[in-house]
């Protein structure tokens, strides 16, 4: 672990064509190391989920944020970008496969990379943690409260999702899930459901679900934020990266 690092914007091609920015950052020195692929928020490509790129490459990670609103928003600010794609309703799965499979590409080409990639995200980053590791070939996965990768929206619910139910039997890395049990997307049922799916599939994964926690507990920024749950789900995701990812 060094504090000493480097961060950087670069563009990635995805496998459309489609040149997207993305966030890089990574440790100093020579050392053999693994890479994190993070995955925004709904609110988008913004500060805390850069801090966040920087903090895993603090832990000795290559890690890198594609900007999933690159394609609707070119340049936007962030906040702006994430309005207008809610407004479309959200981005597509697809899309979201070919951008994180570009990250994952650019990780393993970078000179010090040992080849091992992961991915994580919070919320709607939780599920496209878990999508993009149903499609792409990655060594790791975590999905911090990401809301319908079981259960369904309601009606008139403002973004164009539906559950990973389908693809969840090819879930290609072990799982870890971080979760709060007073959230409702996902409720306890339905992370009650991902684990009944995921073990008759065989699929490793390690659950956990935290009391007096609710949605968004890692947000340092919002109400939500929980100290003990946020401290505690860090701890747990620095051990599992570095037995997967060999950091």
């Amino acid at each position: 672990m060094s504090d000493s690092l480097h961060a950087t914007t670069v563009r990635l091609t995805g496998s459309d064509g489609a040149e997207i920015e993305a966030y890089l950052a990574t440790p100093d020195g020579d050392q053999s190391r693994g890479g994190v692929v993070v995955i925004h928020h709904l609110p988008g490509y913004d500060r805390a989920t850069k801090e966040m790129v920087r903090r895993f490459a603090e832990l000795g990670y290559d890690a890198i944020c594609p900007n999933l609103y690159s394609r609707q928003a070119p340049g936007a600010d962030p906040a702006d970008a994430a309005a207008t794609v809610r407004a479309a309703g959200g981005i597509a799965d697809e899309q979201l496969v070919v951008d994180a499979e570009a990250a994952a590409a650019y990780l393993r080409a970078l000179p010090h990379s040992n080849g091992r990639v992961g991915v994580i995200g919070h919320c709607s980053g939780g599920r496209h943690a878990v999508l993009a590791a149903c499609h792409v070939d990655l060594d790791a996965v975590v999905d911090c409260y990401g809301a319908f990768v079981t259960g369904t929206p309601a009606e008139g619910y403002p973004l164009n999702v539906t559950n990973l139910v389908p693809l969840l039997p090819q879930l290609r890395a072990p799982l870890l899930g971080l979760f709060g049990k007073d959230d409702k997307f996902p409720s306890p049922e339905q992370v009650a459901e991902l684990d009944e799916i995921l073990t008759a599939n065989d699929k490793p994964h390690t659950f956990f679900s935290y009391d007096d926690a609710g949605h968004a507990f890692f947000a340092v920024d919002r109400p939500s934020y929980k100290v003990a749950a946020a401290n505690d789900g860090w701890e747990r995701i620095e051990t599992f990266f570095g037995e997967q990812l060999g950091a």
